[in-house]
């Protein structure tokens, strides 16, 4: 554990990454327990207002963001002071993106249904961060064996091939499958080889002809938004509260 800890974190700088995913996902998640307690009135957390001003919590992440960012660029890849400003970073970062529903539309859409953009875009965030945080790094590590890099080359080969089938499936209107298929195997794969969404890229060039095919992607799309979007939504009120009715 600790070769495997110097080998593929410490040595190829990986260190500051992990602290500044850890406190993205610590800060997003402390943020929203205490705007929900604001919200239910419960505890000793209250609004931030300076003269009249509402103070959302996007303004000091900012400032974090700011400050770990330009601290980022000085520190270099390793030491205390690199995984400082990441945590910096990382928490500026929790706290903008929490309210990025707010900044998207330019309006208080922090507890509606426009407001479930912020946990959807922090999932994204915190999954792309941990695909690199998971992947093994072939540069920066020295003392490699023939079999190690053979290995690499080969992974190299896969995540490559799953790239293409990504990629496949954001042309066909499928972001998540997009997104976690990344990380799960095969899961691009059936996404790219699967009809694509209505109303997608895919589906505007390859459809336009072919109302048969169109017609199947029409059905399934409901289908699919019929059994998951329930679900989807109820994980999202957990993750961020459920919207005002």
């Amino acid at each position: 554990m600790g070769d495997w800890w110097y080998r593929e974190i410490v040595e190829p700088g990986k260190l500051p990454l992990l602290t500044a995913l850890v406190s993205f996902v610590v800060t997003f998640a402390v943020t929203r327990l205490v705007t929900r307690l604001i919200r239910a009135g419960r505890g000793p957390f209250r609004n931030v207002s300076a003269g009249g001003l509402h103070i959302h919590h996007a303004v000091p992440g900012l400032v974090l963001m700011v400050i770990g960012g330009f601290g980022a660029v000085g520190a270099g890849r390793a030491g205390a002071a690199a995984c400082a400003v990441a945590a910096l970073f990382g928490c500026g970062a929790g706290l903008v993106l929490d309210e990025f529903a707010l900044l998207l539309h330019l309006d208080d859409v922090y507890w509606s249904e426009e407001g479930r953009k912020s946990v959807e875009i922090v999932v994204i965030t915190a999954a792309l961060v941990a695909i690199l945080l998971s992947g093994s790094l072939p540069f920066g590590v020295d003392a490699l064996s023939s079999a190690e890099r053979r290995d690499r080359r080969a992974v190299g080969g896969v995540v490559g091939f799953h790239f293409v089938c990504s990629l496949l499936c954001l042309l066909k209107g499928k972001p998540r499958v997009a997104l976690f298929g990344v990380l799960v195997p095969l899961l691009s794969l059936v996404g790219a080889v699967r009809l694509g969404r209505p109303g997608s890229w895919w589906a505007r060039r390859l459809y336009a002809r072919r109302p048969r095919a169109r017609a199947r992607a029409v059905r399934r799309a409901a289908r699919h938004d019929k059994r998951w979007t329930p679900r989807l939504r109820r994980l999202e009120d957990f993750l961020g509260g459920p919207p005002s009715r």
